[in-house]
């Protein structure tokens, strides 16, 4: 290499070592680009929302009259109303062919007051209310939504009713107009309240009036509230036998606990007593293990079996007995009399046999559903 070509290279790498690159670009600020943009489609809504109350407010270009109670008069636009409902599409277009065309068409909406049918055709509009006149009509705009097929309003209707409106005085008749209106869910809400608040909604006066005019509804409640409060004594019944099958089953493990491994005083013969031993992990062990030493010691134990000893002792040779029923393991099993309680099962009835089979089953899947490793229901 010349020497003039070695200068050039030695200036370049100089320079190569001292070049700082530049910092890197901003990350792009995606989110405030998209809380502009979602701020901008809050601003175009609100903005039609507006433009519709003001519309519906106005008047402006109406080609239809709503009549209402009271001889009060609205203005309204076909088009949006048979946009919004069905029903009204269906009026709408029977109007259509009668009359004049400048005419306005009129729809009369009776029965619920003229207040809130301002409200529903104004929902029809913009979706928008407030919330002291909702909750004054809550109840004719359920019955309006459901006449005339509005969907989104019912539903709305049905969670304000449901979250803000329900009490002890009317809720047999929101009870009643849900089975009216065709609203399951308002009337299971109804139900649930009814028996939460039994008494005062017994003594309520919509409660009177359904006994009169009614009966039938009437009985069906009283039927549903036994049938529910059966179904609650059933379970809590079930509960509890399962209770006492678990403890059976623990009971039943601690007995093999014991005599395999041995458990604070009482252990095997072929095992050697342990000072220090930790505590047990079988809740039912120190129960059992006073049971057990009363057995070895009572006089009136008997030896034939249950039949002449004491209330204790008959209570050990059944658990004896419920073991044998239980066992998986009859010829290795260290617990007393397992397998003679398994060669006499020839001499009981079928009676007692089928009784000991079903204690048997319920026992196992009230803890498991195999039963192992000490216990079968094949057994």
């Amino acid at each position: 290499m010349k020497s003039g070509e070695s200068s050039e290279f030695a200036s370049i790498s100089e320079k190569a070592l001292k070049f700082v690159p530049p910092p890197p670009p901003p990350f792009p600020k995606s989110s405030t680009h998209q809380s502009k943009s979602v701020r901008g489609c809050c601003r175009s809504y609100n903005s039609v929302n507006s433009s519709m109350d003001r519309l519906f407010d106005e008047g402006y270009g109406a080609d239809v009259s709503i009549l209402t109670e009271g001889g009060g008069v609205l203005h309204a636009h076909a088009t949006i109303l048979g946009n919004a409902s069905p029903v009204f599409k269906a009026m709408l277009k029977k109007l259509k062919g009668r009359g004049r065309r400048k005419e306005l068409k009129s729809i009369r909406i009776f029965g619920v007051p003229a207040e809130a049918v301002r409200i529903f055709i104004r929902l029809l509009y913009s979706s928008s209310y407030e919330e002291e006149k909702m909750q004054e009509n809550v109840l004719p705009l359920l019955v309006l939504s459901h006449a005339y097929a509005v969907p989104e309003l019912k539903t709305l209707a049905e969670c304000w009713i449901e979250k803000r409106f329900i009490t002890t005085d009317n809720v047999i008749d929101i009870f009643q107009l849900a089975l009216l209106c065709d609203a399951p869910r308002l009337g299971l809400v109804c139900h649930r309240f009814v028996m939460s608040n039994l008494k005062a909604a017994l003594a309520s006066e919509g409660w009177r009036d359904m006994k009169h005019s009614h009966p039938v509804l009437e009985q069906g409640i009283l039927d549903s509230i036994k049938f529910e409060e059966a179904r609650k004594k059933d379970m809590i019944r079930k509960r509890e036998e399962r209770k006492v099958y678990t403890q059976l089953y623990e009971a039943m493990e601690a007995l093999v606990h014991i005599c395999n491994d041995g458990c604070r005083s009482i252990r095997p013969y072929d095992k050697i007593r342990i000072n220090n031993q930790s505590p047990c992990e079988y809740g039912a062990c120190k129960g059992l293990e006073t049971l057990i030493r009363h057995f070895a010691r009572c006089k009136m134990r008997g030896t034939r079996g249950p039949g002449s000893c004491c209330l204790r002792c008959k209570r050990m040779w059944q658990i004896l007995e419920f073991h044998s029923m239980l066992c998986a393991n009859p010829d290795s099993c260290k617990v007393p009399l397992c397998r003679s309680y398994r060669q006499g099962r020839e001499r009981q009835s079928k009676k007692d046999e089928m009784l000991w089979k079903i204690l048997v089953k319920k026992t196992v899947r009230s803890k498991s559903i195999t039963g192992a490793p000490f216990f079968s229901l094949e057994a």
